[in-house]
């Protein structure tokens, strides 16, 4: 069964791919990776395909015994890497306008706290 962290990664592959071309996404993904990796050993043996998929995870778990929940804290550090790349190159603004087009009728409101109260 493919993890929640996992969704949002393919998501962003589908809807980024769609405004960068694969190659772009590809490329933002494996920088987002390599950032990821000190941090999350349990990524050791990720890669990012030609087509910006994420390949290895399963292998990961079955290597080595690790639980499911440090295995998910790599996959959301990702994803926070992935996140911070794009804001870095494309801004705040129109990294907000990405993740609303990804995930339309969701509240993606900037001056959302990271507790989910208003700032």
């Amino acid at each position: 069964m493919e993890s929640p962290t996992l969704r949002v990664y393919e998501k962003l592959r589908q809807s980024l791919g769609e405004s960068v071309g694969v190659a772009g996404f590809q490329s933002l993904a494996s920088r987002a990776l390599t950032l990821a990796k000190p941090e999350a050993p349990s990524l050791g043996a990720a890669r990012v395909s030609s087509d910006g998929s994420l390949q290895g995870l399963g292998e990961i778990e079955t290597q080595i015994d690790i639980d499911k929940d440090r295995a998910g804290e790599g996959e959301i550090i990702l994803i926070a890497r992935l996140l911070g790349l794009l804001r870095i190159f494309l801004g705040e603004a129109l990294t907000l306008s990405l993740l609303r087009n990804a995930w339309p009728g969701d509240a993606f409101d900037d001056r959302n706290a990271g507790n989910g109260r208003k700032a």
